[in-house]
C-alpha cells in the first residue's frame, strides 16, 4: 500500500471515476480542478508510484502516451488505431494462455498483457474501415 497523500488520493479518485483510460496529461487537467497548484511532475511521479504498487494499471499502447486504468482486476483492452481511444472489452478471461505459454518454457509465467486493436464503433460509423 502506498502512503497517503492528498495529491495521490485525488489521482486515484479520478482514475476510479472514469473508464476512459486517460493519459497523464488528462489526469493532470482533471485533478488540477480539485488541486489547482498540483504540478504535472507530481502527477507523473504519483502515477508511476501507484502503478508500481499495483494500485492502478499502466497501459503502454505502443507509439502513444501511456494510459492509466483505475481497475486492476484482470481484463482486456481494445485500442482504436484511428482515434487512439482505449476501451475495456467485456469478455471471458484468457488465463489458460499462461498454461499454453508455459508448456515449453522453463521459467515461471505469472501473467500476461493482451491488447486487441482495430477500429472502434465510433470510427466505423464515421466512415472507418
Amino acid at each position: 500500500m502506498v502512503k497517503y497523500s492528498k495529491q495521490r488520493d485525488a489521482i486515484l479518485e479520478y482514475l476510479h471515476s472514469t473508464v476512459s483510460h486517460p493519459t497523464a496529461d488528462t489526469v493532470y487537467e482533471n485533478v488540477r480542478e480539485r488541486i489547482p497548484n498540483i504540478s504535472l511532475g507530481t502527477v507523473y511521479r504519483n502515477l508511476n508510484m501507484l502503478a508500481d504498487a499495483g494500485e492502478i494499471l499502466r497501459l503502454s499502447c505502443g507509439g502513444t502516451s501511456d494510459r492509466y486504468d483505475g481497475c486492476t482486476e484482470p481484463h482486456y483492452h481494445f485500442l482504436c488505431r484511428k482515434c487512439g481511444k482505449v476501451s475495456d472489452l467485456d469478455m471471458a478471461g484468457l488465463e489458460h494462455i499462461n498454461v499454453i505459454a508455459g508448456a515449453k518454457f522453463d521459467g515461471m509465467i505469472e501473467g500476461h498483457v493482451t491488447y486487441f486493436f482495430g477500429c472502434c464503433p465510433e470510427c466505423m460509423g464515421a466512415g472507418g474501415e
